[in-house]
């Protein structure tokens, strides 16, 4: 009897330790539950409230850093830019500024160019990053793009840069010209050639002044404002016309055709000015005896038909490394044979701009020792006209080569001008 009671006594012992153990137990998994952990620390609870909403429509790329550096939040630009990677902050010198600032709680900001993600060829991204502390234990990083901003500016720069030098030169002349005539005047001959001379300088001046006036009017100016109907034939005798002198001089004839009665919808000074830059580089840029061509056409489009107007020559052809710079802005293939012929470098740019604004483009095909080809695409006005996909109009989609591309082609029903 004794030996039950002990055994019955030991049996409830060990049933009441068990279950202190396991209420100790279970406790102990809801403290460890509470418990804030590392991953618990990363998700967007932590942040303050409306962080989370206001970084979402933040332009500049965002990241939000805990006390040990890891990311707690970031937004998709930050991943695009390469800035996070793993969970981290990839950028070494943004990680020290943000540790920085997570210690002494200062603003903090500096500009740096990152290596370019997925690309072999050295370019730089430029950034401009900014640090400062959110809250007691997180640290906000502000990334910005300065990339195209620069690219602007350093194209502001070249421009500037640019016409001060052609303004200098035909300036410069002018002066030295004008004490030239002051030393000969009683040389009657040389006082002659002199203000011959003198009137090639101004008159290289003057054309390089107005251009600087075409371009920044293309620049700024809505053309559709003053948008009307606009018909090609009138657009392309006009641009003839323009160079009928310097053509005749060197015997160049001069040819157009292709389908009559086009209109395209634009400025019509606008429009003039372009076709005629193109056909007054045919011209300047062809040997004597030579032709240049000008025809016009139809082509389907997606979202409605374009106008197709393509300048051809027989000239000196343009390289393949200078092709994708000829829009420039001042711009020369042979600037030698430019000063030569009074060109400023800034008929193409004036081209591009005018194509653009039309909702157009400008192209070019070349080859060198054949000629050159350069196409205007811009929309045609009014509805599109019923026409048989067989018809003499129609041009595939897909055919995008520039019309008459080789510059020996005939064209269609041409009007040969004097």
């Amino acid at each position: 009897m004794d030996v039950n009671a002990a055994v019955a006594a030991a049996a409830a012992i060990a049933g009441l330790c068990t279950g202190v153990i396991a209420m100790l137990a279970f406790r102990w998994s809801e403290r460890e539950q509470k418990r804030p952990t590392r991953t618990s620390l990363h998700t967007d609870a932590v942040l303050p409230p409306g962080v989370d909403t206001v970084l979402s429509v933040l332009r500049s790329s965002a990241v939000v850093l805990d006390e040990s550096d890891s990311v707690v939040k970031a937004s998709s630009a930050a991943y695009a830019l390469g800035l996070v990677r793993g969970g981290k902050l990839a950028v070494e010198p943004m990680l020290h500024m943000a540790r920085d600032t997570r210690r002494d709680g200062e603003i903090r900001q500096v500009e740096l160019d990152l290596p370019r993600r997925g690309t072999g060829r050295g370019e730089a991204l430029a950034v401009s990053a900014r640090v400062a502390p959110l809250g007691s234990r997180l640290v906000l990083l502000l990334v910005e793009d300065l990339t195209e901003a620069r690219r602007i500016e350093a194209v502001r720069r070249d421009f500037v840069a640019n016409v001060s030098h052609e303004l200098k030169t035909p300036v410069g002349a002018l002066s030295l010209l004008s004490e030239a005539v002051m030393d000969a005047s009683d040389d009657p001959e040389a006082v002659t050639r002199f203000a011959g001379r003198m009137q090639i300088e101004a008159t290289r001046l003057t054309n390089l002044v107005q251009e600087l006036i075409d371009l920044s009017r293309v620049q700024n100016d809505n053309p559709l404002e003053d948008a009307e109907p606009v018909r090609v034939d009138e657009l392309v005798a006009e641009a003839i016309d323009r160079s009928r002198q310097p053509a005749s001089t060197k015997q160049i004839t001069m040819a157009a055709g292709g389908t009559a009665d086009l209109r395209i919808w634009g400025n019509r000074g606008q429009l003039a000015a372009a076709l005629g830059n193109l056909v007054e580089n045919a011209v300047n840029y062809s040997p004597a005896r030579t032709r240049v061509g000008v025809s016009a056409r139809r082509v389907a489009a997606p979202g409605g038909d374009l106008i197709e107007i393509a300048v051809t020559d027989q000239g000196i052809g343009i390289s393949e490394k200078d092709r994708e710079r000829v829009f420039e802005r001042f711009y020369r293939v042979d600037p030698a044979r430019s000063r030569a012929t009074g060109g400023t470098g800034l008929g193409l740019a004036i081209v591009k701009h005018v194509a653009a604004s039309h909702g157009g483009e400008v192209t070019v095909w070349s080859s060198e020792g054949q000629g050159s080809t350069f196409t205007l695409r811009l929309p045609e006005a009014g509805a599109v006209r019923d026409r048989s996909p067989t018809g003499p109009d129609r041009v595939d989609e897909d055919d995008d080569r520039p019309y008459d591309t080789d510059p020996n082609a005939e064209i269609p029903a041409p009007e040969v001008l004097p």
